[in-house]
């Protein structure tokens, strides 16, 4: 099987996803995801002539976020029209997916120059949402879509709802949940002030070159655990509100899996992942490419793998990918120097570390989606430039990266530093 190596990882900074309020709120997604096309395009020197698909993720595929971001936003950053373009979705995995299958395509032989990445506008998909919603053309029950049937079959809960029901069901506690939001904001603070992310991050400008976003608008370094400790549970509200007209409520359609679990709210926003806008994009090459063309890679795919799990809990894959995707290595826990994680609540990443008995140092070692958001359909593309960073500030060898995903899914990859 053929080799692929990452050549080149960027990201945009993430801004507050409210529209208004975030600097990247008033862009087209499809800008903000030409603004990382552009950067591997320029830092890379790249013929783009060359690329031979770009492989994005977008979870809501919907209004500017639809018609296939990814062929839409290359032609936007000024590609060649060789360059092919396609667009999935899963859900907060999409960024992982989109790097898996770009390496699958390289190692089977069948491509040498593949993009990889994601952008969401959780602003835009807030307010576009909504408006879908009061049109009364979409449903609010849970990730089945109102399909009653698959409802009966798998009821799917609200995923604040499921985080807390996880958490109830781990024995996890409040206190133990906001010391790891607060550790978040920790590390990342850390991050930001000793440059880790300087190298994958690059400006949003506005078409006059004048700079929209240049640095992470959500962190809050400020951030106790005692003042964690004072704020309300967020999705209380949610629990007991009816899935849909008429239907049961969250809290109800995880009891018809799990009648005995009694589901206290713990969650709160300094303990779930940011709400922001932002894109990501890795540039993946052949051996043989990558020589041809004096590209320097900086790692290199080992293995990948997807899982699904209880879509009732939802949140619950990450640790079986994790342990699949180390099988298919031929790694242990103990080879891993860096764990990316998406902190997409608390207790997903609590719970992957005691599950698995992880050293807490080596995952997230600068913080998560608490802290700096997530961009669902980027967030994937985002923690493997991160873990790829944090192997080259570390001298790590290998990394693995996973995040759990709606419908009770998890994918998985595993990167080794190239020295």
């Amino acid at each position: 099987m053929a080799e692929a190596y990452i050549i080149d990882a960027v990201r945009t900074p993430r801004s507050i996803g409210k529209m208004g309020k975030g600097a990247l709120s008033a862009l087209h997604p499809q800008h903000v995801a030409a603004t990382v096309l552009k950067a591997l395009k320029d830092r890379n020197n790249l013929n783009t002539a060359d690329v031979d698909d770009i492989i994005w993720g977008t979870s809501a595929q919907m209004g500017q976020q639809g018609g296939d971001m990814g062929r839409m936003a290359a032609l936007d950053a000024g590609y060649d029209q060789k360059a092919s373009g396609v667009t999935l979705d899963r859900f907060c995995g999409s960024g992982i997916t989109a790097t898996n299958l770009a390496a699958g395509q390289i190692m089977s032989g069948m491509e040498d120059l593949v993009i990889a990445g994601g952008c969401e506008m959780m602003s835009y998909v807030t307010v576009f949402g909504g408006k879908v919603r009061e049109a009364g053309l979409g449903s609010s029950g849970g990730m089945s879509n109102g399909n009653a049937r698959l409802q009966a079959a798998h009821p799917q809960s609200h995923q604040g709802v499921c985080a807390d029901a996880i958490a109830a069901k781990e024995g996890i506690s409040r206190t133990a949940l906001d010391a790891f939001g607060a550790e978040s904001q920790r590390r990342a603070a850390r991050a930001i002030q000793e440059g880790r992310f300087d190298k994958s991050v690059v400006p949003v400008v506005a078409d006059d070159g004048s700079v929209v976003l240049d640095h992470e608008e959500y962190p809050r370094p400020e951030t106790t655990a005692e003042g964690l400790a004072e704020l309300k549970p967020a999705f209380a509200m949610f629990a007991d509100m009816p899935s849909q007209a008429d239907g049961p409520t969250f809290r109800q359609l995880i009891n018809q899996k799990y009648p005995d679990l009694a589901i206290e709210p713990m969650h709160h926003a300094g303990t779930s992942s940011g709400v922001v806008d932002g894109a990501a994009a890795l540039l993946l090459a052949s051996k043989e490419y990558a020589e041809k063309h004096n590209m320097k890679p900086r790692a290199r795919i080992v293995a990948t793998a997807n899982v699904g799990d209880c879509p009732t809990l939802m949140l619950n894959a990450p640790v079986a990918a994790a342990n699949k995707v180390m099988a298919k290595a031929g790694l242990s826990k103990e080879d891993i120097d860096v764990w990316e994680v998406n902190e997409a609540f608390a207790v997903v990443v609590e719970k992957f570390i005691r599950d698995l008995d992880l050293d807490r140092s080596k995952v997230n070692p600068n913080g998560g989606a608490i802290a700096l958001g997530h961009p669902i359909g980027a967030t994937g593309a985002v923690l493997i430039g991160t873990a790829l960073d944090e192997l080259e500030r570390s001298g790590g060898r290998y990394g693995l990266i996973t995040m759990c995903a709606a419908g009770g899914m998890a994918p998985a990859i595993i990167i080794e530093r190239v020295e």
